[in-house]
């Protein structure tokens, strides 16, 4: 087996263990799933590798013992108090060299009808599994900490962005440089603390730079798709009624939109798996631009994001970038 296949098997050995951890003896697939697993012709997966990769077999795990593969086609039971309906693997980020990412493998966490114990029990498991992860060696050897994520796992609204800089692979919390001061000054501005919403990015790890002393670097595609399953785990469990995304890449990673532009995405709703996504600038960009226009726009999205969570809405906060309002963050 190439060695373009590594990081789809381990993103599926992830997957299955973080199931094993919830108390699941069986995960369902459809027929569609089975053959994307076992490589037979599903173009995203395959990507570049031209299907000669290996073979994948797709596996029930068994929290008491040894993996074993369903029969082809039939959706299995789980011990999650309900049946699972089948699950489709459905690639949908980037695919670089073959590498192929899985984030739709075994449906979200309100499918399986986890509760919150239960739920805040995954999260720090999955935590667990992400602080020790070296899936990307060459990030692994330059990284002083895994940036997972910071907040609530609770929260009604995250925000996504790019990957860790220098200030957040130093503390090991995303957003706590410049930008990051920014944004949690739009997290003020709208009512909310930084303990009351959640904050991650697409990578965990801040991105090499080698033979720089300052700086950073866009994540590469393979880098995100290797890293993403560890972000959808987090929003499957957290659940939010609303994403922000952060910037290009954020969107890039979040939503596989490559090359579309956040000026023409900003302020214009996608979605993610059912989670409305409200694309916009990145904090980095203000800090960049100090005009009261770019503000502004930055500030209309927000209160788009408001009005979609059902929060109420001063005459002040609209008025924030505006003449009559003044410069506020």
């Amino acid at each position: 087996m190439g060695s373009e296949w590594r990081p789809l098997l381990e993103a599926l050995i992830g997957e299955l263990e973080y199931r094993r951890a919830l108390g699941l003896r069986f995960v369902a697939l459809s027929a569609q799933g089975l053959a994307v697993l076992e490589g037979l012709t599903h173009p995203t997966v395959l990507g570049s590798a031209g299907g000669r990769g290996g073979k994948v077999s797709a596996m029930a795990v068994s929290s008491s013992g040894p993996a074993a593969k369903p029969p082809a086609s039939e959706a299995l039971g789980a011990q999650s108090g309900g049946k699972l309906k089948g699950s489709d693997v459905v690639p949908t980020g980037q695919v670089t060299g073959g590498v192929g990412v899985l984030p739709g493998l075994f449906g979200e966490a309100r499918r399986l009808g986890l509760d919150r114990e239960a739920r805040l029990a995954a999260f720090e498991e999955l935590r667990r599994r992400v602080l020790q992860c070296t899936r990307c060696p060459h990030l692994v050897a330059s990284r002083k900490n895994v940036v997972f994520g910071v907040g609530t796992p609770e929260a009604e609204l995250v925000f996504v962005g790019e990957a860790p800089g220098v200030e957040e692979d130093e503390q090991g919390e995303p957003f706590v440089g410049p930008a990051g001061q920014l944004l949690t000054k739009i997290i003020q501005a709208m009512g909310f603390s930084r303990d009351q919403v959640y904050i991650a990015n697409i990578l965990k790890c801040r991105p090499d730079t080698p033979g720089q002393t300052s700086g950073n670097r866009k994540p590469t595609p393979t880098e995100m798709a290797t890293c993403f399953p560890y972000l959808r785990e987090q929003l499957q469990l957290i659940q939010p009624k609303v994403i922000v995304a952060l910037g290009a890449t954020a969107v890039e990673g979040l939503l596989g939109k490559v090359g579309v532009g956040i000026t023409r995405l900003r302020g214009q709703w996608q979605e993610w798996e059912g989670i409305p996504v409200m694309p916009t600038y990145h904090p980095a960009y203000l800090l960049r631009n100090q005009s009261p226009t770019e503000k502004r726009k930055v500030w209309e999205d927000m209160l788009k994001v408001l009005e979609r969570l059902g929060r109420p809405i001063t005459e002040r906060q609209r008025n924030y970038f505006t003449r009559s309002g003044g410069d506020r963050a």
